[in-house]
């Protein structure tokens, strides 16, 4: 084989990212995501968009993306490779400077579907052996108004505002105690609690809607029970964080904290409204079919 050249994109040159052909059963076109650059309408940055050449034919790819402003990429969204290219795809990897977490997109069972299941395979291969690692399998989950009737409140929390910062940062602290969350239990794991604080509250942080929609959850003895964050991310209104302390669990709470949080957006207008969970997060999950969130799709999370 002739040598390979790694390069990031240049302005102009969506149509040669665009040129490896992709059959469309896993990833960003499941959910009809068209990539371009900025300078030609697009939301990729051109040097976080690389590109593995040979003899000037576009074999492997992979794309970050990041919120405008953002100083680094914080989701590395696009990578596939040609047929037999594996290779040139992981080296790819160690190539460029996408240090970021790759979300795996599939369609929901996607292990029944023997052509989706090697397409999804063949790229989870190729990112562990480009230095990723395989940290949770998630559901996805879509909300949409008229699709089903949205359960009234149950009545059983009474949800404030926390505006301070720190009282918040307290009660998350107490959420994160035998958390079922993997990226918290990895952060736990590693660097500590307060590195877990950090990341998941940084992440809040980093999404446009307010701080002030945040609310602590009390229960009718008067006890925190948990909290849970409406919000919006760069595609809409979401689930952004929903958690019960550990003295309150048991109590099927999870589903009153979710009934809330939904309820809230709904308030603002929202009429789809996205969600996630771990496989393992199985109260979290029960949660959401019982509110009426169908799963519209699965993700497979590499850090």
């Amino acid at each position: 084989m002739s040598d390979l050249i790694f390069r990031p994109l240049v302005a102009g040159e969506t149509a040669l990212f665009t040129s490896l052909p992709d059959a469309g059963l896993v990833g960003r076109p499941l959910v009809g995501h068209a990539f371009a650059t900025v300078d030609e309408g697009g939301e990729y940055r051109p040097e976080w968009s690389w590109v593995a050449l040979r003899d000037g034919r576009v074999v492997a790819r992979a794309a970050g993306w990041g919120k405008e402003g953002d100083p680094e990429p914080s989701a590395l969204d696009w990578l596939d490779f040609a047929p037999g290219e594996a290779d040139a795809a992981a080296e790819l990897l160690r190539t460029a400077p996408l240090h970021a977490e790759y979300d795996l997109m599939l369609p929901h069972g996607w292990r029944d579907d023997p052509a989706v299941r090697a397409e999804a395979e063949r790229r989870m291969a190729v990112a562990e052996r480009g230095g990723l690692r395989r940290l949770v399998d998630r559901y996805r989950y879509t909300w949409e108004a008229g699709r089903a009737p949205l359960p009234p409140r149950t009545g059983r929390l009474e949800c404030r505002p926390e505006p301070d910062d720190a009282a918040f940062r307290a009660v998350m602290a107490r959420i994160m105690e035998n958390t079922l969350d993997a990226h918290d239990r990895r952060m736990l794991d590693g660097p500590g609690l307060e590195a877990a604080l950090d990341e998941t509250i940084g992440f809040l942080n980093w999404m446009p809607s307010p701080a002030d929609w945040r609310r602590v959850a009390y229960a009718p003895d008067g006890g925190i029970a948990g909290l849970h964050v409406p919000a919006e991310n760069p595609g809409g209104p979401c689930i952004g964080f929903i958690a019960v302390v550990p003295e309150y669990r048991g109590h099927g709470y999870a589903y009153d904290l979710l009934l809330e949080c939904t309820h809230d957006l709904v308030d603002r207008g929202a009429t789809r409204i996205a969600a996630a969970t771990d496989h393992g997060n199985f109260p979290m999950a029960a949660a959401f079919a019982k509110a009426g969130y169908p799963i519209t799709q699965e993700r497979v999370n590499f850090v």
